[in-house]
């Protein structure tokens, strides 16, 4: 049994991932841990989680001695800020952890990246130089030899599972950016209350338009620019990304549905939809990535839908700890 750790346990995608170990054959829980000014620091997590009563019901201790932490465990889930997970991370792996990061602090190898887009500069390259980008169904390979898997963006998994069967068989005109709008549930903001996630606040509204730090991410990742805008809905969870893209001269409808079936024809976590365009309802609480698409002419619309917690986080991370150790891709997701 894999020895287990969380941190930033009280989130939402901490909560999940606790459900997770608690239900995976081959994992024991051994700790749920969050920052030490935390208010939530000695609570017993279905305290705070109410899902978990009567199944998790350790508490959540403060994590004041990270190399004590690591001693404890064989495996560490990172579900705090990108600034803690940049200082953290290299703690538990120096002390022999396996690490599943879910922050953006190790996903973007690029000159300035983190300054410009993070707001701080990253001092640790060669944990950044190794570590394997945690998109589970296109970067399996470099997922079971890294001890350091940086786990994709919920609006990054959306929309590059979306595009990438169709940029790896080289259909798209290369001179049309492919155009992203996504929509996600005020849960992606987390836990903490601010006016910005207060539900009677939120109205349907764009952000970070030209400057949001998940587009680099993605077109890092794609090898193409891609034009992405971010929407905060007023619901709870799920993101849907409506992708608009221009063919290259002579595709055709069967070329796209060949594409996207080569693709995903062994990855039980996309499900490709044939007759209907997807829906955030039929993925919420699962660990799927629904896609579906209409052509017409040169030009194809891609309708991606994940649940932003789970096959956004917190699954996609358990999907590659699976992946690391050789269990079975959905094993304790469904």
């Amino acid at each position: 049994m894999l020895k287990t750790t969380i941190i930033g346990a009280s989130g939402y995608t901490g909560a999940e991932l606790a459900l997770m170990v608690n239900r995976h054959p081959e994992l024991t829980l051994s700790g749920l841990f969050v920052s030490a000014n935390s208010v939530d620091a000695g609570k017993p997590i279905s305290s705070l989680h109410g899902k978990l009563a009567g199944l998790i019901d350790m508490p959540v201790e403060p994590l004041v001695d990270p190399v004590s932490v690591a001693k404890e465990a064989d495996v560490v889930f990172l579900a705090t800020a990108h600034e803690v997970s940049h200082d953290l991370a290299p703690i538990f792996l120096e002390n022999g952890c396996q690490v599943f990061d879910l922050s953006g602090a190790f996903r973007v190898k690029g000159e300035n990246f983190y300054q410009d887009f993070y707001g701080f500069e990253h001092q640790h390259e060669q944990w950044l130089d190794s570590a394997a980008y945690g998109l589970a169904e296109w970067n399996e390979a470099e997922i079971k030899e890294a001890q350091l898997v940086a786990v994709a963006g919920c609006y990054p998994t959306a929309s590059q599972l979306a595009i990438k069967p169709l940029v790896e068989s080289k259909l798209l005109d290369e001179n049309q950016w492919p155009v992203i709008n996504a929509t996600s549930g005020v849960s992606g903001a987390g836990r903490k209350a601010s006016m910005v996630n207060s539900f009677c606040e939120v109205s349907l509204q764009p952000y970070g338009v030209f400057n949001h730090r998940h587009q680099p991410e993605i077109a890092a990742h794609l090898g193409c620019d891609v034009i992405f805008t971010p929407h905060l809905g007023n619901f709870k969870r799920g993101i849907l990304a409506t992708i608009t893209m221009k063919l290259a001269d002579g595709v055709t409808e069967e070329q796209v549905q060949q594409a996207f079936a080569t693709a995903y024809q062994d990855k039980p976590a996309v499900r490709l939809l044939e007759e209907t365009l997807p829906r955030i309802q039929d993925v919420e609480h699962t660990p799927f990535c629904d896609l579906g698409w209409k052509v017409q002419g040169q030009h194809i619309i891609v309708v991606s839908v994940i649940d932003n917690l789970l096959k956004g986080a917190s699954s996609q991370a358990m999907q590659c700890l699976n992946l690391r150790y050789g269990f079975a891709p959905l094993t304790a997701l469904v």
